[in-house]
């Protein structure tokens, strides 16, 4: 009866009662579909790093440590030493230790195209242990020939047997790499890979490197040898930062989880201005229904049964804007993550595999829809307090 009674009172104020409703949507929405957006962002990045999980990486330690290959913030001159590479092969042995050699310079690719890219210089041996081929074959020993990145050789009509001019030297590419996506090591998908060799003769004879990438046969033994390369060269200061795959996805989760945590709370704030609102509805409710109180305690209602029946009010208002804003929010979370996705992916195929919805996604639409019921039920009490300890007598005096 007294749910009856609570449903009867919202038709007859419907436009309050909907008004109060789209405000916890608004806010549903707001928890749900943010908290889906930074989620996607941290599943893609776990999907478009690479799995490289026998990699290890090290790279010049500079004023700000335990950073990853490819953080702006180690943007500066900074390598490592040709004897500290000998160094590390012998704290590795058995395992491959490759050197890495990148630049950059402009490049001509035909047609009058023309832009600066990356250059990657490997040894000749080095190279198929590394990347794979999409088209063509690998440079031979003391042999020219350049490798393209599958993208920079679709966007510019790269095809093994084609010609490239980097800076004032020609060269001719031998073959496409096949994509690799963001890896922990090198990212050559947008660059050009060549021997080592030609890369001295071009850029000038290097004795330091500004990357290293160590092998490991057993993926078992990877800590064991980030140990011993630690002990061997950071033994007395820190020379070399040394990371694998892992520490890299642990750093993008933390960060990805610090983003979502904002978005959620922001979508947060939005649903407590909505409960603030339903505050305001019900405690309007009370007060025009005083008299409607003291004839319903005068007849023998309870104050709890009174206090139910304004609590199954904010209760119905909650219930409706959270199951219209959960179902809502899994619509615009989706479109929303698939437009991070396509910028984040600059329309390449890093994403392709990727799913927005997981369990987490749905537990922020779950978690959202229980916030707003939650709130709605809070905010809803004090009134419904109110009205169940009006007296009867009191009640029906006033006006």
């Amino acid at each position: 009866m007294f749910f009856s009674f609570a449903v009867r009172n919202l038709r007859r104020h419907w436009i309050r009662s909907a008004l109060s409703i789209i405000g916890i949507v608004i806010g549903v929405i707001a928890i749900a579909s943010l908290g889906i957006m930074g989620n996607s962002i941290n599943l893609l990045v776990a999907n478009i790093i690479t799995d490289v999980g026998d990699t290890i990486v090290i790279t010049p330690h500079t004023a700000i440590g335990g950073t990853f290959a490819g953080d702006p913030r180690t943007a500066v001159e900074a390598a490592i030493p040709a004897r500290e590479v000998e160094e590390i092969r012998r704290a590795v042995n058995p395992h491959r230790t490759i050197p890495v050699l990148q630049g950059a310079d402009e490049v001509e690719f035909g047609r009058g195209e023309s832009g600066y890219t990356q250059i990657i210089g490997l040894a000749s041996d080095d190279i198929p242990i590394l990347l794979d081929l999409e088209g063509g074959q690998y440079p031979r020993q003391n042999q020219a020939g350049a490798l393209v990145g599958t993208y920079l050789a679709a966007e510019y009509g790269v095809a093994p047997g084609s010609r490239l001019t980097i800076g004032n030297e020609s060269i001719r590419v031998v073959g496409v790499l096949a994509e690799r996506g963001f890896a922990a090591d090198i990212n050559p998908d947008y660059a050009i890979v060549v021997p080592d060799g030609w890369y001295e003769s071009h850029f000038g004879t290097r004795d330091a490197y500004p990357l290293v990438i160590v092998r490991v046969g057993d993926v078992e033994q990877i800590d064991a040898v980030k140990e011993a390369i630690e002990n061997r060269i950071n033994r007395r200061e820190e020379i070399v930062d040394v990371f694998d795959s892992r520490d890299m996805l642990r750093q993008y989760e933390e960060i990805y989880q610090q983003i979502t945590a904002f978005l959620v709370g922001i979508g947060g704030i939005s649903l407590i201005v909505a409960a603030v609102n339903i505050l305001n509805v019900m405690y309007i409710s009370v007060t025009e229904r005083i008299r409607e109180i003291g004839v319903m305690r005068s007849l023998g209602a309870l104050r709890r049964e009174v206090l139910r029946m304004f609590l199954y009010e904010a209760m119905i208002l909650g219930l409706i804007g959270s199951v219209i804003g959960g179902i809502v929010s899994a619509a615009s979370g989706y479109l929303i993550s698939l437009a991070a996705v396509e910028v984040f992916t600059a329309g390449t195929t890093f994403g392709e595999n990727f799913t927005v919805f997981d369990q987490s996604a749905v537990g922020f639409i779950v978690f959202g829809m229980a916030f707003g019921i939650g709130t709605s039920i809070a905010a809803g009490f004090y009134p419904a307090w109110i009205a169940s300890q009006l007296a009867p007598v009191d009640a029906m005096r006033k006006k």
